[in-house]
């Protein structure tokens, strides 16, 4: 089905058409159409052709008013004030605008007119350690925007560019090579996320000790990290070992999360690492990096230190060794040349914007990001405990993410149990797991990603406020009102009047579409997470206001089923981008 515009987008080109008609020496007219409290929407723009041409605003207004066709959309139009034009459209208009949408199963959501190949790089773990909450952010944010970009008819690719390289390695191999077996399952075992995360604590733990009181086995580790660099084929396959058991913890704390990650989409520091050399030489060869003191910089007008001294971005450092600008680079080179590539995302903290802005004119000044291609980092801010301070532990450590995501299913256990009629408690646990997650994720996405957000799980569980839970409520309670409509269908009725909560419903569900334009264009998910509260106040005020089942009329009954039904359909899309799930009961 096509794309169904919104009334919004209609009015616009209808006021934008008398506008021009009536002044047509003015050209094309733009009537700056806003959402207005005394009408439906309030049209601006004669004010300022009306300064333009040394015109009377009114006089004017009145003539585009005059100029507008007589026909179903249109209930009033008003000039108010010096020349304000309050529009109000017609409840049929409404109601069959939004017949148009229930019709299509996208809700009339049209592709993105330009549409190309978007890299995303988000989930960025690191093997051999443990996922904290510093982890939930890029996750949760990446994989809204994945979700959001590919319903609009981009093609996404994931990159989770996971720390699997570096010296830390040749300590860990040495280690597995003098005590072997550490790492090994028995046949047929299946180890839990949390048992292989253990396994690679333990000897992490242990192989840190024999470093740091065993200078033999220091040099040797040392020398371990040569081998790794340079491919040795044992030491290859026993770093594969920590690749592998890492993934286990991975993938569980990621499945508890509920984000999507494949194997295939996992390209960490080891990816490029063949690129590196190559990458350095192009960068020297063309003069966009120098040697300086031994390293290979790049160097910047506008980035210096307090003393005033040019910050440069350290590609290779003096003792041979490879930087993250390398790495970053080459990832650009190779998402760009062979992934052909013409945006490229990095969920990465805000705190790391100075590097990427570095990276990205490096890569702009060596020709790996041409005109036609778009490199963005989307900074986050940090996630902060109720005092203020970054989240920590009452003892002051790094809160384990899986803990943290434990605590809220547990909070949420108690919310949804005490509520519950009727559910098994298997089927708590299930509802509990996906408002205890939602609950997470929407904090995060509800708030505008480079600000800081206080991590609060009373807050977040509550039914009450700008909540997932409070949206998940909503839509189980349509389903529950569907449910008992008996032989009752939801249809559309264009022919009755609407009351004002139905009016001020349908028009926000109208809105979907263009609100789902603007968060693909700008990469905002906060601005769909505060479009499905609103849609979800709009319906408890409806709910409140117009009663469904006791409707007086069969006519009425159906239509705001209709309301209804589309309501629970905008909500479950708009949280099924956001990475929530929608519990038909509650």
């Amino acid at each position: 089905m096509a794309s169904v515009p919104s009334l919004a987008a209609t009015v616009h080109q209808r006021v934008a058409d008398a506008l021009s008609a009536a002044l047509p020496e003015a050209g094309p007219a733009d009537p700056l159409l806003r959402r207005s409290d005394r009408a439906d929407f309030q049209a601006n723009g004669v004010l300022g052709l009306a300064k333009k041409l040394k015109g009377n605003p009114r006089e004017l207004a009145t003539k585009v008013v005059e100029g507008l066709p007589a026909d179903d959309l249109l209930a009033e139009v008003e000039v108010s004030g010096p020349g304000f034009l309050n529009i109000t459209v017609a409840d049929a208009a409404i109601t069959a605008r939004l017949a148009e949408r229930a019709a299509d199963d996208r809700l009339g959501v049209p592709l993105a007119e330009r549409r190309g190949t978007t890299v995303i790089d988000y989930a960025q773990p690191n093997v051999a350690k443990e996922m904290h909450v510093g982890h939930l952010r890029n996750s949760v944010i990446g994989d809204a925007i994945v979700k959001i970009l590919e319903f609009a008819g981009e093609k996404v690719i994931r990159r989770h560019h996971i720390g699997d390289w570096g010296t830390q390695f040749g300590m860990l191999i040495q280690y597995l090579i003098e005590h072997p077996h550490e790492l090994d399952h028995k046949a047929g075992e299946e180890v839990s996320g949390e048992e292989a995360m253990s396994n690679l604590n333990r000897l992490y733990k242990a192989s840190r000790a024999l470093f740091d009181s065993d200078e033999e086995f220091k040099s040797r580790a040392r020398r371990r990290v040569v081998d790794l660099q340079a491919g040795d084929p044992e030491t290859l396959a026993l770093w594969q070992k920590f690749v592998d058991e890492s993934k286990i913890y991975f993938y569980s704390v990621f499945d508890k999360l509920d984000v999507e990650i494949h194997d295939a989409d996992i390209v960490g520091e080891s990816g490029y690492n063949d690129m590196l050399a190559e990458t350095c030489r192009l960068l020297e060869e063309s003069g966009v990096a120098v040697r300086s003191e031994g390293a290979l910089c790049v160097f910047f007008d506008d980035v210096k230190g307090p003393d005033g001294n040019p910050v440069p971005l350290i590609v290779q450092k003096s003792d041979g060794g490879f930087g993250y600008a390398a790495t970053d680079l080459s990832a650009i080179r190779d998402r760009v040349t062979n992934l052909k590539a013409d945006t490229l995302l990095y969920v990465v903290d805000v705190r790391q914007s100075l590097h990427f802005k570095m990276v990205f004119e490096t890569a702009r000044r060596a020709g790996w990001l041409t005109d036609g291609v778009e490199a963005v980092q989307l900074g986050f801010g940090t996630v902060l405990g109720k005092d203020g301070k970054p989240f920590k532990t009452r003892e002051g450590e790094t809160v384990r993410l899986v803990d943290l995501l434990d605590e809220a299913i547990d909070r949420a256990a108690a919310i949804v149990r005490e509520k519950a009629r009727d559910l098994t408690e298997d089927e708590i646990a299930e509802r509990a797991a996906q408002v205890g997650i939602g609950a997470v994720k929407y904090a995060d996405l509800s708030t505008s990603m480079a600000r800081d957000y206080v991590f609060d799980l009373d807050r977040m569980v509550s039914l009450n406020g700008d909540t997932s839970v409070y949206l998940q409520y909503a839509y189980a309670r349509i389903q529950s009102i569907l449910r008992k409509a008996g032989d009752a269908a939801p249809t559309a009725h264009p022919e009755l009047p609407l009351a004002p909560a139905e009016r001020a419903l349908g028009l926000h569900l109208d809105e979907f579409a263009a609100t789902l334009a603007a968060v693909a264009e700008t990469y905002e998910p906060h601005k769909l997470a505060s479009y499905l509260y609103q849609l979800a106040s709009h319906y408890t005020a409806f709910y409140d206001q117009c009663p469904v089942l006791k409707a007086e009329t069969p006519a009425m009954l159906e239509n705001r089923l209709f309301l209804c039904d589309l309501t629970a359909r905008t909500l479950r899309q708009g949280m099924t981008l956001l990475g929530i799930r929608t519990p038909e009961r509650l």
